[in-house]
């Protein structure tokens, strides 16, 4: 049997998620930043998605699914929870610092460990998991005490995010198990166009955000702009991401590659943490790093497509 080409392996996937999801981080907050005007900006950046994969499969450079009513009705949860997820991100970033959104993050494959469990199919965390997962805990309870910059506002809304990213991360996996589509392209198509929709009666109802716009630099524009193309970015390795890992791993990657985000945040914004807050965040990537992939449960139903059902460490060798 020939090997899999490097564009359709998982370190290939991990990797493209990786670098997008640090980036994309940045560039988001950035934007925001620039222009008050988080449901344009998400707006922008869904259509955007969707404009860019039918325009390329209708010159025939990728695959990407027909749009059916059936798949429609089958993604419209995904991308209501997707739409809901990335909306509570942005307005995390307006009101919060980089870091303390990250914290909040790196608790979340604690509670998306045990809905591995209770839902997909995998096994509860071995010892070591666990203390890795304890571990995480203490240190976004030590970046809590050192955050110079907290608002009640910014952390309710990344409250409101962790609540549904945790929800994302399940319900995204069971559909790529349960949901048959011809490729990753067809998955960033759906959640994209769908989700945009509503942003539409969003922005345009919002008087501050059209004040924002009208008032839009080219620097504001052009930053808008690249967050547009980091986010076809991200859709893609996402889905790519997801299909080939766990839910929890999918969930600690996420984490693992804060450590680039936090480098570049240093470098280029004014708004971070202390050392030492940064230091409790080191830890936290970490214990997230040695982390184990809990196996597959032998009576699993709703299993992963790989079957993989020996522990792995969380990153590709």
């Amino acid at each position: 049997m020939d090997p899999k080409p490097f564009y359709a392996t998982t370190p290939f996937a991990v990797g493209g998620y990786m670098l997008c999801s640090a980036t994309l981080l940045i560039a988001n907050k950035y934007a925001v930043y620039k222009v008050a005007a988080p449901s344009f900006i998400l707006f922008s950046q869904l259509m955007g998605t969707a404009i860019v994969v039918k325009s390329f499969a209708a010159m025939g450079k990728i695959e990407c699914d027909a749009l059916e009513m059936t798949k429609c009705k089958k993604f419209l949860p995904v991308a209501l929870i997707f739409l809901s997820t990335i909306f509570a991100n942005m307005k995390s970033l307006q009101y919060a610092n980089v870091e303390t959104f990250m914290v909040f993050r790196f608790s979340t494959p604690l509670v998306v460990s045990i809905a591995d469990y209770l839902f997909l199919g995998r096994k509860l965390p071995n010892a070591r998991s666990w203390m890795c997962l304890f571990a995480l805990m203490v240190g976004a309870f030590g970046y809590a005490t050192t955050d110079s910059l907290f608002e009640v506002k910014g952390y309710t809304f990344c409250a409101i995010w962790y609540f549904i990213f945790c929800m994302d991360q399940i319900y995204l996996k069971h559909v790529i198990n349960t949901v048959k589509m011809d490729s990753t392209w067809g998955r960033v198509f759906y959640s994209n166009f769908l989700a945009s929709v509503p942003l539409v009666f969003t922005f345009i109802n919002d008087a501050d955000e059209i004040q924002a716009l009208k008032e839009m630099s080219t620097s504001a524009f052009m930053a808008v702009f690249l967050s547009v193309a980091l986010g076809v970015g991200m859709s893609y390795f996402a889905w790519m991401a997801r299909s080939l890992l766990s839910a929890a791993s999918f969930t600690v990657v996420g984490n693992i590659c804060k450590i680039l985000t936090i480098a570049i945040n240093v470098s280029l914004w004014d708004k971070h943490a202390s050392s030492v807050g940064i230091a409790c965040l080191m830890f936290c990537l970490v214990a997230a790093f040695f982390y184990q992939q809990a196996p597959m449960r032998a009576d699993s139903k709703d299993s992963d497509d790989h079957g993989d059902i020996e522990k792995k460490n969380l990153l590709p060798k």
